[in-house]
């Protein structure tokens, strides 16, 4: 099942970043780059990164000019996140690439790779609200709310992976056909952002 391994991955992933917990920590993926495990680990690795940029840029102490260098890591984090995903989905387009597809096959909302991505993030919400449930420092009222959010994120971590499970099914039986679109981000492209491109007038 492509979706148990690739929480398994995740899961493994996160947590070699927090045996350093830092974001300045080099990526150390220790599965070889013509796996698909390897895709999975960076892009799991680039989630877990922003994660914790999304966290420090919150700090209400934060320096102006520190957070604006972290504002365009995360821009940065923001497009890698995005290019992983389509490699993903190559990744896929490749695997499939024979199947025939029947004539009432229909497609689907999103494409496999954006759904792992989802199931990414989602193995990220269940690592950090485990530490909030499990917190010794925290009341046990903050533990026991935080112990009811986990209860239905493992429940949507199941529904989740239900789904990857069924979609990637139904494209190698033909049922269904993906059709992937390339992300028109604007704001990172100094031909599209009109503030960048007008600056270079």
């Amino acid at each position: 099942m492509f979706s148990k391994l690739a929480y398994s991955v995740f899961e493994q992933s996160i947590k070699d970043y927090h045996q350093f917990d830092s974001v300045d920590q080099p990526i150390n993926n220790p599965y070889p780059k013509d796996q698909f495990e390897h895709l999975l680990y960076l892009k799991n690795w680039i989630d877990t990164v922003q994660w914790h940029y999304e966290d420090i840029i919150r700090d209400p102490q934060i320096d102006p000019v520190a957070a604006l260098t972290l504002k365009r890591k995360i821009d940065a984090s923001n497009q890698e996140r995005t290019d992983m995903v389509e490699y993903i989905d190559s990744y896929f387009l490749q695997k499939y690439s024979k199947v025939v597809v029947k004539d009432e096959a229909k497609i689907n909302s999103e494409s496999p790779a954006w759904a792992f991505d989802r199931l990414s993030i989602l193995a990220l919400k269940i690592y950090h609200m485990h530490e909030e449930a499990t917190r010794t420092d925290a009341s046990q009222e903050h533990r026991d709310k935080c112990q009811e959010k986990l209860n239905v994120l493992l429940e949507q971590r199941t529904d989740l992976s239900t789904a990857i499970d069924d979609l990637l099914k139904d494209i190698e039986n033909g049922d269904k056909f993906m059709k992937v679109y390339k992300q028109m981000k604007m704001y990172n492209d100094d031909e599209l952002n009109p503030v960048l491109y007008q600056g270079k007038k």
